[in-house]
């Protein structure tokens, strides 16, 4: 098939990685088992990193960006997936070591593929796309730990008007919890509350360091920001409490000591969307279908086109992209 179709490529420029929209065709694409078409992608930091060439996220040039897609097979050499099946992808590599959902089509690696619920249209997915699946990856975490409680103690979500953040208090809401949102934004605050969130926590109280134990607070949390914030997050986790990490948004180090967890038994519990087993993924997307609220989904989300990609990613680094944005492929 030699089909000519837009695709945001990043690309060996001097030395630098560099993207802007090029034309394909099917037949350079990988060589891959299963051939969809493409109708919605996302933007992630990550995404934000690699289109602006901040992070070295790209690792193999030239690269088609985009760490989610969703749409349907149109070709398939794999027994598992056929012709005219919804599925999305998040993770695995894409954008990174394997081209990416920003393209019209891609061919994928069949164990990449999730189906998609029917309660969920191709906009709604990339609506949710790889932060809201890892926010759903946290909520059951928290679930299986058996730490929380509906209409319980608190439950703390750091970095809330991000896109983890948002499906989180969503999620948690929805399920019966009460949600604390950490922003340092307190304009969006109208905007989490309708999402859920009954509380908030500005996100200076958390950045400062404190102490190795402090007061009692929260009996689970979704931590998308790292460093100090999750530091003081844990020193504030109650007996036998939880807080799953999944971002590190505002650092990779961890400045605190082993006191919340032997002397409260406080789990740390670490959350990769990266390479997670197909069981999990498909376990968190039957979680986004039967407790996501569509309208509150919709309130979260805009849709841009790709050509606006550039602009998109210097905004998220920035941290001024509030909720989820979903790229129009097609």
């Amino acid at each position: 098939m030699t089909k000519a179709f837009t695709a945001m490529m990043i690309e060996d420029v001097d030395g630098k990685p560099k993207a802007a929209l090029r034309e394909l065709t099917i037949d350079a694409l990988p060589d891959h088992d299963v051939l969809v078409e493409i109708e919605y992608s996302s933007l992630n930091y990550k995404d934000g990193l690699a289109i602006a060439g901040k992070g070295r996220i790209a690792r193999r040039l030239p690269m088609v960006g985009g760490i989610d897609l969703a749409g349907t097979v149109v070709q398939s050499r794999c027994g598992d997936w056929k012709t005219g099946d919804r599925v999305v992808v998040n993770g695995w590599g894409l954008s990174e070591t394997e081209w990416g959902g920003y393209a019209r089509f891609q061919r994928l690696k069949p164990e990449w593929l999730i189906r998609l619920p029917e309660a969920l249209s191709f906009e709604q997915a990339m609506a949710v796309g790889t932060a809201g699946y890892t926010a759903a990856l946290c909520v059951n975490a928290l679930e299986d730990w058996g730490v929380v409680e509906k209409g319980g103690r608190e439950v703390i979500v750091t970095g809330a008007a991000g896109g983890v953040g948002s499906v989180a208090i969503s999620l948690l809401s929805r399920r019966g919890y009460n949600v604390t949102a950490s922003t340092g934004r307190p304009e969006t605050h109208d905007y989490l509350k309708s999402l859920g969130a009954i509380s908030f926590v500005d996100r200076a109280a958390l950045s400062e360091k404190g102490g190795a134990l402090q007061k009692e607070r929260w009996a689970g949390g979704v931590d998308t920001v790292g460093s100090t914030t999750l530091a003081n997050v844990l020193a504030q986790t109650v007996y036998g409490g939880a807080i799953t990490a999944c971002g590190l948004a505002g650092g990779a180090d961890l400045p605190c000591t082993v006191m919340p967890h032997i002397l409260r038994s406080v789990a740390l519990i670490g959350v990769d969307s990266v390479m997670a087993p197909h069981a999990k993924r498909q376990r968190a997307w039957e979680l986004l279908a039967e407790s996501l609220d569509a309208a509150k989904l919709a309130e979260m989300t805009t849709v841009e086109p790709m050509s606006n990609l550039p602009a998109l990613a210097e905004a998220i680094i920035a941290g001024k992209i509030r909720g989820r944005v979903v790229i129009k492929v097609a």
